[in-house]
């Protein structure tokens, strides 16, 4: 008796367990949360950060330059696949999150960190490659900005703000 009570209470532990992370889990498959928008870091269990400089994802535009204004196009490039990312445009001068997206690729949604549609995310946990975005400027001038992406490969594996190159703010004396 003593013996089926252990085995009962391993199989209940195991069930809760494995209950526990599946939907731990599947709260993450359709989109980083609210808590990632200042670090930019996934909030799963157990992930392993890998260096933003060993990574196989690059993120760049064809823009050197932007006015106010401007809609800016964004590419996302990377020689493996991965589930989730969140994508950022900050300012340089003060690491503010800045403008917003106005395109989008299938597989990604809007999210308000700051204002409505600064950020992007993941919609679901479809493997992804190379994705292309649109970033439309404040009205305002805002500075130079740099955009930042973290990539999550798998659920305990990721990079977090690979940045891009300056893009810098046109007109500014």
């Amino acid at each position: 008796m003593e013996d089926g009570g252990r085995a009962l209470t391993a199989i209940v532990v195991w069930a809760c367990t494995t209950l526990c992370l599946v939907s731990y889990a599947a709260a993450f498959s359709q989109g980083a949360s609210l808590s990632a928008c200042a670090d930019m870091m996934p909030r799963h269990l157990r992930v392993q950060l890998h260096s933003s400089n060993n990574n196989y994802v690059t993120v760049h535009t064809n823009m050197s330059f932007y006015f106010p204004g401007d809609k800016v196009p964004v590419t996302v490039r990377s020689t493996r696949d991965y589930m989730g990312f969140m994508l950022q445009a900050r300012k340089v001068s003060n690491n503010e999150i800045a403008g917003t997206f106005i395109f989008l690729p299938p597989g990604s949604k809007l999210l308000t960190c700051f204002e409505d549609g600064d950020t992007v995310t993941h919609s679901d946990k479809s493997l992804k490659r190379n994705l292309s975005f649109v970033w439309k400027a404040p009205d305002q001038p805002i500075g130079d900005i740099k955009f930042f992406i973290s990539i999550v490969q798998s659920y305990f594996v990721y990079w977090a703000k690979i940045e891009s190159a300056i893009v810098a703010q046109g007109g500014q004396n």
